[in-house]
C-alpha cells in the first residue's frame, strides 16, 4: 500500500497537545506546533483495521495481555535488530517515562548517584531529582563531527555511591544513534563498576540512511544482565495516546523486583486497544515505516538544504536518527529569555527549548518534521522572516 505523507490532517479536535498546550506553555495560541515529539500522521491502516475490528466487538472490560502480544516484540527486535530475547524477560510497561521512573525507584535508593548525558530529554533529569536521588552530568562533547560521549569524564565520576546510568539511544535531542564502539566503551564502564544501565531505545526504530540501531543489552551476558531497555511503538507508529510500552530485562532478580514495582502500583494492565496497535504494528507494520523513513529523511534533507541557502544564523548537523531536528541558534547573541520570546513572538513557532534538555541546551531549539512537508517548510519561513527583521 502506498501511504501519502503529504496530506494535511486537522488536529483541531484531536485533542492534542502540541495545539491544547500551546497557551498554557507558550502564551499564545496562534503559533504553529513543531515542538511536541509525536507526529501529524495517521497510524498504519493494518494498526486501523486491528483497532476498528477490536471497536466493533463492543465490550470493553478488563483485558488481559496474551502470548501475541510479547511475541510480536520478539519477532520484531530479532527481525529489525537483529537481537535474539526470550519472552519471559519482558515486562508490561504503560510507557517508556513510567519505566524510567520504576528503574530509579526499584534499583536505587535515596541519596544514590545517578548519571545522565546533557543534553538529554528533561524526565531524566526530574525523575532522579523527584525522587531523592542525586543527579550527576556526564555532558555530551559537541564536535565537528557530530555529538560524542566524554568516557574519560564519565569514569572520573564514578565513586561508590554511582549505582545507575539513565541512557538514550538513538539520543534525544541531538539525533545521534550511537556506533557498536560508542556502546562497547559505555558497556566496558558500566560492568566494570558494577552499574545499573536503563536504555531508553524508544527511537531504536527511527533510523536514517546509513546508521543502525544497536541495543547495547544485545553485545554480551555482562552488559545484557545490568540492563534494563526500554522500547515501544509509540514514537515509531505514533501511538504515544494508547500508553502501551515494554521492558527487556534479562537479569531474574532485577525483573521481579521491576514487576513488583508495576504491580503494587497497579500498573499491570493494558488497555485493550494498547495492546491491539502494538501488536498489529510489530505484525504488519513494517510497509509503512519504510515509507515513513523515506518521508521523514526528506524532510530532513528538505530543511538542511533550506537553512544553508536561507538562515546560515543557524548551524545544524543532520540527525542519524529520530524525527527531531537540533537547531543551534547562539549566534543570534540572545539571553534564553530574549530567544524563547523571539521565536515564540517573532516567529510565531512552537518549539522546544534547549534548556528544557539541560543547561547545555541554551541556545537552542529542538523542531519536530514530523509533518507535512508543507508544514516543516512554512515554519522555516517563519524563522527566516524573523531573523531578517532582527537582522
Amino acid at each position: 500500500m502506498k501511504y501519502n505523507f503529504d496530506e494535511h490532517h486537522d488536529r483541531s479536535e484531536n485533542q492534542a497537545i502540541k495545539l491544547e498546550f500551546l497557551e498554557p506553555m507558550f502564551g499564545e495560541k496562534e503559533l504553529l506546533p513543531m515542538w511536541v515529539a509525536d507526529m501529524d500522521f495517521p497510524a498504519a491502516q493494518p494498526i486501523l483495521d486491528a483497532l476498528k475490528e477490536r471497536l466493533e466487538q463492543g465490550i470493553f472490560g478488563y483485558t488481559a495481555l496474551s502470548d501475541t502480544y510479547y511475541n510480536a516484540f520478539v519477532k520484531w527486535v530479532d527481525r529489525r535488530h537483529n537481537w535474539s530475547i526470550k519472552k519471559d524477560h519482558l515486562i508490561y510497561s504503560p510507557g517508556v517515562v513510567p519505566s524510567l521512573i520504576f528503574s530509579v525507584l526499584t534499583m536505587t535508593n535515596p541519596g544514590d548517584k545517578v548519571i545522565i548525558q546533557t543534553p538529554v530529554y528533561g524526565p531524566f533529569k526530574s525523575t532522579v531529582e523527584n525522587h531523592g536521588r542525586q543527579v550527576v552530568l556526564n555532558p555530551l562533547n559537541k564536535t565537528q563531527e557530530g555529538y560524542k560521549m566524554d568516557l574519560e569524564d564519565l569514569k572520573s565520576k564514578i565513586d561508590d555511591q554511582t549505582k545507575m546510568i539513565l541512557f538514550c539511544n538513538p539520543h534525544n535531542p541531538v539525533g545521534k544513534v550511537w556506533s557498536k564502539e560508542d556502546l562497547q566503551g559505555l558497556a566496558e564502564l558500566v560492568v566494570e563498576h558494577d552499574l545499573v544501565l536503563v536504555s531508553d531505545e524508544i527511537h531504536s526504530d527511527l533510523i536514517l540512511k546509513g546508521h543502525k540501531h544497536f541495543p547495547i543489552a544485545s553485545f554480551n551476558k555482562e552488559i545484557a544482565s545490568r540492563t534494563i531497555t526500554c522500547m515501544a511503538p509509540t514514537k515509531t507508529f505514533n501511538l504515544a495516546g494508547l500508553q502501551t510500552s515494554v521492558l527487556v530485562v534479562e537479569n531474574d532478580e532485577m525483573r521481579e523486583k521491576l514487576k513488583h514495582q508495576f504491580e503494587i502500583m497497579d500498573l499491570k494492565i493494558n488497555n485493550c486497544f494498547g495492546q491491539v496497535a502494538f501488536e498489529a504494528a510489530y505484525d504488519h507494520g513494517e510497509e509503512w515505516l519504510d515509507q515513513l523513513l523515506d518521508y521523514i529523511e526528506g524532510n530532513i534533507d528538505f530543511s538542511m538544504d533550506y537553512i544553508e541557502k536561507n538562515i546560515p544564523e543557524i548551524s545544524v548537523s543532520k540527525p542519524e536518527g529520530t524525527y527531531l531536528m537540533w537547531f543551534d541558534m547562539s549566534s543570534l547573541n540572545l539571553t534564553h529569555k530574549e530567544l524563547m520570546d523571539f521565536v515564540v513572538k517573532e516567529a510565531k513557532l512552537a518549539m522546544t527549548s534547549g534548556d528544557f534538555f539541560g543547561q547545555e541546551g541554551r541556545g537552542y531549539m529542538r523542531y519536530n518534521v514530523a509533518t507535512t512537508r508543507a508544514k516543516v517548510k512554512k515554519g522555516l519561513e517563519q524563522l527566516e522572516t524573523a531573523i531578517k527583521r532582527l537582522r
